[in-house]
């Protein structure tokens, strides 16, 4: 665990990846949200105002996943870190930080509740179908999505290195068209509705816990390829 702690040392080395530019990407698209609410308050239209801005960082984190290997990996095995040690480590720097977002994330729903969406009934952080279950189910499910995004673009990295770009690209394609085909299969099938029926019925915190078995078997896949991955 020591060694890992060092690799989690070592990701932080560079904050602005792990913390600050997260941070800037959610309170920027915060500022921008509230602005926009204010012109819209401003031409006289009433209403409930939600945006989807909040997700913003999560896309980054697929980015942070992807640079935590590539920028990292050859740099740790020269100071002879284990590929074990390394993985353990990067994972664990992606909790801590999914971790500092989600906390983030519940305390400006709260606010946002308390203040009847900053006075505009605007609403950034808090989105009714997310919160149903409490705010603790809200920052689980905003830390699942966290993590699983992290852990994508770390998978995707992995097959880089080992693979090489030709590889990745196949690999990449290959999922979107299974997910089309997926499309294609519930629309032939007319099974839309059960699918929102069963979205719905799960709920956030479901979806989350789903989400967390997926990044699991995922981050499994990406140990094995990292074993075998060139630096």
């Amino acid at each position: 665990m020591n060694r890992a702690l060092k690799v989690v040392r070592l990701q932080l080395i560079n904050r602005q990846t792990f913390v600050w530019i997260p941070l800037i990407i959610l309170f920027g698209s915060l500022a921008i949200s509230l602005l926009l609410y204010g012109i819209i308050q401003s031409s006289g239209a009433r209403g409930v105002m939600i945006s989807g801005g909040v997700q913003a960082p999560l896309w980054y984190f697929g980015v942070i996943g992807a640079q935590a290997l590539t920028r990292t990996f050859p740099f740790s095995q020269a100071m002879s870190v284990t590929r074990g040690d390394f993985f353990v480590g990067t994972l664990l720097t992606a909790v801590l930080t999914a971790g500092l977002l989600s906390v983030v994330f519940v305390i400006g729903g709260l606010l946002e509740q308390a203040t009847n969406g900053y006075g505009m009934n605007g609403w950034f952080f808090y989105i009714p179908w997310v919160w149903e279950a409490g705010p603790v189910a809200a920052g689980i499910a905003y830390f699942a999505l966290a993590m699983f995004a992290f852990v994508v673009g770390f998978w995707a990295a992995t097959i880089f290195k080992r693979f090489g770009g030709l590889t990745t690209a196949v690999t990449l394609v290959g999922v979107g068209l299974a997910l089309v085909a997926a499309a294609w299969l519930i629309t032939a099938t007319r099974s839309w509705a059960t699918v929102g029926e069963n979205v719905v019925t799960l709920g956030a915190f479901g979806l989350a816990v789903c989400g967390i078995v997926l990044t699991f078997a995922l981050a499994a896949s990406s140990f094995a390829t990292l074993r075998r991955a060139i630096p």
